[in-house]
């Protein structure tokens, strides 16, 4: 999805190229590409000149819509530690604990949209590149 919010809106991308540069398994990437289509947060595009593109713009997509799809939402409202029965009334020893992380955790989903994300990726990957450049100038240097 970071991928896709990077490239031109009307770029229809295909998993091989997506699968490449992010370093994703192909057949994995087109599974999850699949769900996202079928959740309607990326278009797919069948044939010559096909591939996928984001439905809507990264800045009206927000990492829970995301995360719904591909992991699901279930497990961050069950008890921590598996009991089948855990609620503010009857809790696990982490429930608190857990109550107060689940409830960032989805504010943080729900705030924080794909086009930050995406600008959070690239600034990584720029980092990291300079990293690596000059980890090679030292090593052709001898230092």
């Amino acid at each position: 999805m970071a991928y896709l919010a990077r490239v031109s809106p009307d770029k229809r991308v295909q998993v091989q190229e997506i699968a490449a540069s992010e370093g994703i398994p192909a057949p994995f990437l087109a599974k999850v590409l699949q769900q996202l289509a079928r959740s309607k947060l990326v278009n797919s595009f069948k044939g010559p000149g096909g591939g996928f593109s984001l439905n809507r713009p990264p800045s009206a997509i927000n990492l829970y819509e995301i995360f719904r799809v591909v992991d699901g939402v279930e497990d961050l409202d069950r008890c921590a530690v598996g009991l089948a029965e855990c609620n503010d009334f009857a809790p696990c020893p982490l429930h608190d604990t857990w109550k107060s992380v689940r409830v960032h955790l989805l504010q943080y989903l729900k705030k924080t949209t794909l086009k930050e994300m995406a600008s959070a990726v690239e600034g990584k990957k720029e980092l990291l590149g300079k990293g690596r450049r000059q980890y090679r100038k030292k090593e052709m240097s001898g230092v």
